[in-house]
């Protein structure tokens, strides 16, 4: 059995210049318009922090949500 532990946060644009984490796993940074995020290939936990973005839970938590590696939509 394999977890994984996702964290989103809502954020604002305020300047600079985004760039990939030294010495890190990301290999392009990006900033993608909300309403383009459904046309991307993305795994199925960005799907989970959408939709924390769309209803805004009180607790700022959502239940597990079990998914089988990458998800292609």
């Amino acid at each position: 059995m394999h977890q994984n532990v996702g964290i989103s946060y809502q954020v604002r644009i305020t300047g600079g210049t985004l760039r990939p984490e030294p010495n890190g796993a990301t290999a392009e940074s990006v900033w993608t318009p909300l309403a383009d995020v459904a046309r991307l290939r993305r795994s199925a936990l960005v799907d989970v922090g959408l939709a924390l973005a769309q209803t805004l839970p009180a607790t700022g938590h959502v239940d597990p949500v079990l998914v089988g590696g990458l998800v292609q939509h």
